[in-house]
C-alpha cells in the first residue's frame, strides 16, 4: 500500500476516535431520548423476528399455537366496573382518585391461555383503561402526583412479575433461531400495554426518580432482570428499553444493575449454558459502555476479561455474538492497552471444529483490527496470524474466504505493510500449499490476490522468503527419504533373521521395500511437481484462470439449503406487527456516575 494511502486510512481512524472522545464530554448528546443518537454508533439492535421466513416455503396455521402463559395468579373476582374517562374529570384531586382507582383496576389478573374465551367483557374494560393511561400520562402535564408512584409501580409488578414457564426450546447448539419459533406469551395483549405505560412514566417530565426510587428498588430490578428469561421476543424488547431507561434515571441503582447483569452472565457460562435474554442484556450494556469515564475503572477492565470475553465459550454465540463484539470494540476505542489480553483471550478460546463460530471469530476480530493501534499490534501479531494461516488451510471454504478477505481492509493492509519481514514468513507457507491444494477455486484466486498484494509491498523479501521456502521443503523432503531409507534397512535387518518366517508370516507390510518407492524421488508434500519460483506474471495468471473457474461454477451452490420448515402463520404475524419502543439504545446520561 503506498504510504500516502496507508497515512490517510490511519489519520481517518484518530479522527474517528477523537470525535467519540468529545462526544463522551457532552450530556446532551448523552440525554435517554430515545431517538437516533448522535456521535457514537449505538449497539446493534437484537433482531425480533430471527426465523428467516422464505416466500416459497409453507406457511401454515398450526393447530396448537406456540403460546404459553406464565404463571399468574388469576384473580378471583374478575368482574371490573367501566370508570369515567380521566379526560372528562375537571377537579384535579378528583382526576387523581380516577387515575388511582384505574391503576388498582388493571391490577386484576385474567387467564389468557387454559379459558382464552372467559371474561371478554372485563379483559376488554382492563385494556381500555391501559390504554387510556397510556395515552393520558404522555399527553397531559402534571399529572404524575405523589400518590401515584406507589400504585403505578405495584400494577407494573401485579402484572409483570411472575414465574417464567419452563422453556420449549432446545439448550445450546441445538437451539436455531432461524428455524426454532419463540413461544410467545398467551397474555400479551395486556402485557404489552402495561410495560408502554411504565415507559411513558419513566420518560414523562413529571417523573421524579427522587420520589420514585423508594418504590423502584433493587429488589425490583432483580425481579426485572429475572423476566429477561422470557421466551417471547416482544417482551425482551420491552424490557431492554425498560431497564435502559431505570439505569439512565436512578444513578443510585447504576453498579447493581451491572453487578446483577454480571451475575446473569456468570449463571450462564459457568451453570445453565441457557438464557433468552443475553442478546438484549449485551445490547444495554454496549450503550452503558459507550459511557464510561476514562480513565477506566478495574470493575470495567476486569468485566470485559473475565465476564465478556468467556462468553465466547458458549454453544449459542451466534444468538448473540453481534452485541458482544460492540462491547468488546467500545472497551478497546476506550482503553487500547487491553487490545493484548483481549486477543490473546480470543485466541485460547477460538473454535476447533465448529466453523460457523469460527466464521465469527474472524468477524469480531477485523472489528478489533480496524482499531487497534500500531503499537499494540506488533504485541499480538505473531500469534495472530498464525492463527490466520490455520484459517486460510481450513478445508471448510466460508473459515478459509473469511481470512482471505482481510487482505481487502486497507488499515489491516497498512499495519501489515509496516511488519512485512514478520507477518510474510508466517503466512507464506499456507499461501503456497493452499493455492495448489485447496478444493475450492475461489480461495485459489483470493490467495493469488494475497501474494499479489505481498509481492508488491517488497520484491525482495518475498523472494528472499520464497527462496527460503522452498529450501525448507528441499530439507523437509531429505528427511523423509532419509527416514524412508532407515526403515528399509531396519526391515532388510529383520528379515534376515531365523525366526522371521515364523513369527511375521502373513503380517509385515511390504511397502518399505517396494522398487518403485526406493527408486523414485519423495513426492511433493503439496503434490505439487513445479519447482519454479513464483514471479508476479505467475501469480496474476493463477488468479486470472481461478477467477474465470469461479464464474463457471458460479451456479453451483456451495451451502446446503436448510429444509423449508412449516411456520406459524400466527408467530409469524405477530413477531412481524411488534413495533420496537426504541430503534437503538443510546448512551445513558451523566458518565462520571457510571
Amino acid at each position: 500500500m503506498p504510504k500516502k494511502d496507508k497515512e490517510t486510512t490511519k489519520g481517518s481512524k484518530d479522527k474517528a476516535k477523537n470525535g467519540s472522545k468529545d462526544v463522551e464530554t457532552g450530556d446532551e448528546a448523552n440525554k435517554v431520548t430515545g431517538g437516533t443518537p448522535v456521535g457514537n454508533a449505538p449497539p446493534p439492535p437484537t433482531l425480533i423476528n430471527k426465523i428467516k421466513y422464505q416466500p416459497g416455503g409453507p406457511v401454515i396455521k398450526k393447530d396448537k399455537q406456540r403460546q404459553s402463559s406464565s404463571r399468574f395468579n388469576i384473580s378471583k373476582n374478575r368482574e371490573l366496573q367501566k370508570l369515567p374517562l380521566l379526560t372528562e374529570t375537571q377537579q384535579a384531586n378528583e382526576r387523581e382518585e380516577l387515575f388511582i382507582q384505574k391503576l388498582r383496576q388493571c391490577c386484576v389478573l385474567f387467564d389468557f391461555e387454559a379459558d382464552p374465551l372467559s371474561d371478554l367483557k372485563w379483559k376488554e374494560v382492563k385494556r381500555t383503561a391501559l390504554h387510556e393511561m397510556v395515552e393520558y400520562v404522555s399527553k397531559n402535564k402534571n399529572v404524575i402526583t405523589e400518590a401515584i408512584y406507589p400504585e403505578a409501580v405495584n400494577m407494573f409488578a401485579m402484572n409483570l412479575f411472575r414465574t417464567l414457564p419452563p422453556s420449549s426450546n432446545p439448550n445450546g447448539a441445538e437451539f436455531d433461531p432461524e428455524e426454532d419459533e419463540p413461544n410467545l406469551e398467551a397474555a400479551w395483549p395486556h402485557l404489552q400495554l402495561v410495560y408502554e405505560f411504565f415507559l411513558r412514566l419513566l420518560e414523562s417530565q413529571d417523573f421524579q426518580p427522587s420520589v420514585a426510587k423508594r418504590h423502584v428498588d433493587q429488589k425490583f430490578v432483580l425481579q426485572l432482570l429475572e423476566l429477561f428469561d422470557s421466551e417471547d421476543p416482544r417482551e425482551r424488547d420491552f424490557l431492554k428499553t425498560t431497564l435502559h431507561r431505570i439505569y439512565g434515571k436512578f444513578l443510585g441503582l447504576r453498579a447493581y444493575i451491572r453487578k446483577q447483569i454480571n451475575n446473569v452472565f456468570y449463571r450462564f457460562i459457568y451453570e445453565t449454558e441457557h438464557h433468552n435474554g443475553i442478546a438484549e442484556l449485551l445490547e444495554i450494556l454496549g450503550s452503558i459502555i459507550n459511557g464510561f469515564a476514562l480513565p477506566l475503572k478495574e470493575e470495567h477492565k476486569v468485566f470485559l476479561l473475565k465476564v465478556l470475553l468467556p462468553l465466547h465459550k458458549a454453544k449459542s454465540l451466534s444468538v448473540y455474538h453481534p452485541q458482544l463484539a460492540y462491547c468488546v470494540v467500545q472497551f478497546l476505542e476506550k482503553d487500547p492497552s487491553l487490545t493484548e489480553p483481549v486477543i490473546r483471550n480470543l485466541l485460547k478460546f477460538w473454535p476447533k471444529t465448529h466453523s460457523p463460530k469460527e466464521v465469527m471469530f474472524l468477524n469480531e476480530l477485523e472489528e478489533i483490527l480496524d482499531v487497534i493501534e500500531p503499537a499494540e499490534f506488533q504485541k499480538v501479531m505473531d500469534p495472530l496470524f498464525r492463527q490466520l494461516a490455520k484459517c486460510v488451510s481450513s478445508p471448510h471454504f466460508q473459515v478459509a474466504e473469511r481470512a482471505l478477505y482481510y487482505w481487502n481492509n486497507e488499515y489491516i493492509m497498512s499495519l501489515i505493510s509496516d511488519n512485512y519481514a514478520v507477518i510474510l514468513p508466517i503466512m507464506y507457507p499456507a499461501f503456497y500449499k493452499n493455492s495448489r491444494n485447496h478444493w475450492n477455486k475461489t480461495i485459489h484466486g483470493l490467495i493469488y490476490n494475497a501474494l499479489k498484494l505481498f509481492m508488491e509491498m517488497n520484491q525482495k523479501v518475498f523472494d528472499e522468503c520464497t527462496t527460503h521456502y522452498y529450501h525448507e521443503r528441499q530439507r523437509e523432503r531429505k528427511l523423509m527419504k532419509d527416514r524412508d531409507e532407515a526403515w528399509m534397512r531396519v526391515e532388510a535387518l529383520a528379515m534376515r533373521h531365523p525366526n522371521y518366517n515364523l513369527s511375521n508370516k502373513g503380517t509385515m507390510n511390504n511397502s518399505y521395500a517396494s522398487p518403485q518407492h526406493i527408486d523414485s524421488s519423495p513426492p511433493d508434500e503439496d503434490g505439487d511437481t513445479d519447482q519454479t519460483p513464483l514471479t508476479l506474471e505467475k501469480i496474476e495468471a493463477k488468479a486470472n484462470e481461478a477467477k474465470k473457474m469461479t464464474n463457471v461454477n458460479k451456479v453451483k451452490p456451495l451451502l446446503r439449503r436448510k429444509s423449508d420448515l412449516p411456520q406459524d402463520s400466527y408467530t409469524m404475524r405477530a413477531l412481524s406487527d411488534h413495533k420496537r419502543a426504541d430503534e437503538y439504545l443510546v448512551t445513558p446520561p451523566d458518565p462520571n456516575n457510571c
